[in-house]
């Protein structure tokens, strides 16, 4: 079935993500589920104009959405090996704006309430551990449009890494990062994805790369497809970036087979210097 991708040119707002939403049937995708978790991309504290983290006006547009749901909304992320969660909040000015919203920030690192999730066929992982909350919610993958030093790009699916709620992540790396990505997605694949492109990164992403504005939303049901047409947005081949690529080839999503909403792809491409 061909996977539908919204790509919407805004300048940075609410509306832009709106728009996407819509366009993609976000109520859709949403349905059933009683909570759902924003997961957002807080690999370091710096803020949303460096390129690096994710913009807190796209997920106050998407709390804003999901008002009319009737669910719980959670902003959630956990440590990574070098970033506290709970300072990333505070310095990135997610926290202030949750707290306007009547939303919560979540470290994962501290909920206690853990399951346990069998890998079928997994490419290193046997399981995975996280909190309940976690396999009990709908994900919206909240991820930026960023190049990554050793994944080429790092969007949607690498955005899930950080549902894992430890704090050295650096084991998972030594399985090789990419086979660990498909893992998690495997098993814990987001209801949507939203990658914020109002700023990107270009050059040594995730977190010491060159800002670049794009004014950009894009959003999509299937991570697969959403994150292959980010990475062509970026000029990046999506077959030639090995998580995508096996992520489709495990019957994940679809790379080629997508339908493309909004903006025409070549009208927003704009390659990247590569890390």
């Amino acid at each position: 079935m061909t996977s539908q991708v919204a790509i919407v040119k805004g300048e940075r707002g609410h509306d832009p993500v709106f728009k996407a939403l819509d366009l993609v049937d976000y109520k859709s995708a949403l349905s059933g589920w009683d909570t759902v978790l924003i997961k957002v991309n807080f690999i370091t504290v710096k803020t949303w104009d460096t390129g690096a983290t994710t913009d807190p006006i796209v997920v106050e547009a998407l709390i804003n959405k999901f008002k009319d749901l009737s669910v719980k909304v959670c902003i959630v992320e956990s440590d990574a090996t070098v970033t506290n969660a709970d300072k990333a909040f505070e310095m990135t000015g997610m926290n202030e704006m949750a707290r306007r919203n009547g939303v919560e920030c979540i470290n994962l690192r501290h909920v206690r309430d853990r399951v346990k999730i069998e890998i079928p066929h997994g490419e290193t992982l046997n399981s995975i551990t996280v909190p309940r909350i976690v396999k009990e919610s709908a994900i919206v993958s909240a991820a930026k449009l960023k190049t990554h030093t050793s994944t080429k790009v790092t969007l949607g699916m690498k955005n899930m890494f950080g549902l894992l709620p430890d704090k050295m992540k650096g084991k998972y790396h030594l399985r090789g990062i990419s086979n660990v990505i498909v893992d998690i997605n495997t098993v814990l694949k987001p209801a949507l994805t939203v990658i914020d492109g109002f700023v990107g990164m270009e050059g040594r992403g995730p977190s010491n790369g060159t800002p670049v504005k794009m004014d950009l939303i894009i959003a999509g049901r299937d991570v697969v497809a959403t994150d292959a047409t980010a990475s062509r947005i970026m000029g990046f081949d999506p077959h030639e970036i090995k998580h995508i690529r096996r992520a489709q080839e495990k019957g994940l999503g679809s790379i080629d087979d997508v339908c493309i909403l909004g903006e025409k792809l070549e009208s927003v491409t704009r390659p990247f210097l590569r890390s």
